[in-house]
């Protein structure tokens, strides 16, 4: 069975997409990673599939999955990826959709100049609804201390649609992200294991950050990691409601305007070529 595809990418984040309209594709945990994979297969972070809305009010279901064939809520550099598909294929001639992800509705604009404005949704903080085990009371806002093998480190917790947990740190290209970022990601507090973030604050309107992202590891991009950036900074006022973030990969601009309000993210998204794939091979 062939699968026609497109390879796209957000500042480095890259991905497969898949119209799931106009061809059936219903991957297996197993096929998703062996076309993730970066030697045997196609190679990407993640895995996106365009699909019909169960929605009255959304233009489209957006589905997700990562490189370990797991799916996940929401990814923001593939949100934005999604609209260039979506409008590049002839499958709307909107400039703003509304577009149904397992963690609600997002509303991703097509800009002018080609890049491309996500509306993120409202953050959330509460434990339950990131979901994480909080032992205590934070007294911090949204900062936790958790145990890394046997070290204390603050933390911030909280949603974008999907969870993270940003630490501050002085020096972004020192950081413990390959070492220390996949054991933030499997803690026990995460039931649904989490993305940890690593933010330097340069000043108030400009921060840097790696993400080592959940079931995908160290992106050059990660734009749900950049909002959640952002929201921590704001709410322990280290940061404006306008944030330029540096990240491997390029440069992302966010813009959080403070509790109760959507947190609003543009960034670009590319093209990089179109494929078929022989879904057999990897079924064997």
């Amino acid at each position: 069975m062939y699968l026609t595809f497109t390879k796209m990418h957000g500042l480095g984040n890259d991905f497969i997409v898949f119209d799931g309209i106009n061809q059936n594709v219903n991957l297996t945990a197993e096929q998703a990673r062996a076309l993730a994979h970066r030697r045997t297969g196609i190679g990407c972070d993640q895995i996106l599939i365009v699909e019909r809305p169960a929605r009255p009010d959304a233009d489209f279901r957006y589905r997700i999955l990562n490189a370990d064939g797991g799916e996940v809520e929401q990814c923001g550099n593939g949100a934005r990826c999604f609209v260039r598909f979506v409008r590049d294929h002839g499958l709307t001639s909107k400039d703003e959709i509304a577009v149904e992800t397992l963690a609600g509705m997002i509303y991703p604009r097509l800009e002018a100049d080609g890049q491309v404005t996500v509306n993120m949704g409202v953050p959330r903080w509460q434990p339950s609804d990131v979901p994480f085990i909080a032992d205590t009371v934070s007294h911090r806002g949204i900062v936790y201390d958790l145990d890394i093998g046997g070290a204390v480190v603050p933390v911030s917790i909280l949603s974008v649609g999907n969870p993270h947990a940003v630490q501050v740190v002085e020096d972004v290209d020192r950081a413990p992200v390959l070492s220390q970022g996949p054991m933030i990601e499997s803690h026990p507090r995460f039931p649904r294991r989490t993305n940890a973030g690593y933010m330097q604050v340069v000043d108030r309107g400009h921060i840097r950050l790696r993400v080592y992202e959940r079931g995908a590891g160290e992106t050059l991009a990660c734009g749900t990691g950049a909002c959640a950036a952002v929201v921590a900074g704001r709410l322990r006022g280290l940061l404006d409601a306008t944030v330029e973030v540096a990240v491997r990969g390029g440069s992302l601009r966010v813009v959080w305007q403070g509790e109760g309000e959507p947190v609003w993210m543009t960034g670009p998204a590319t093209r990089v070529f179109e494929g078929r794939v022989d879904l057999q091979v990897f079924s064997q």
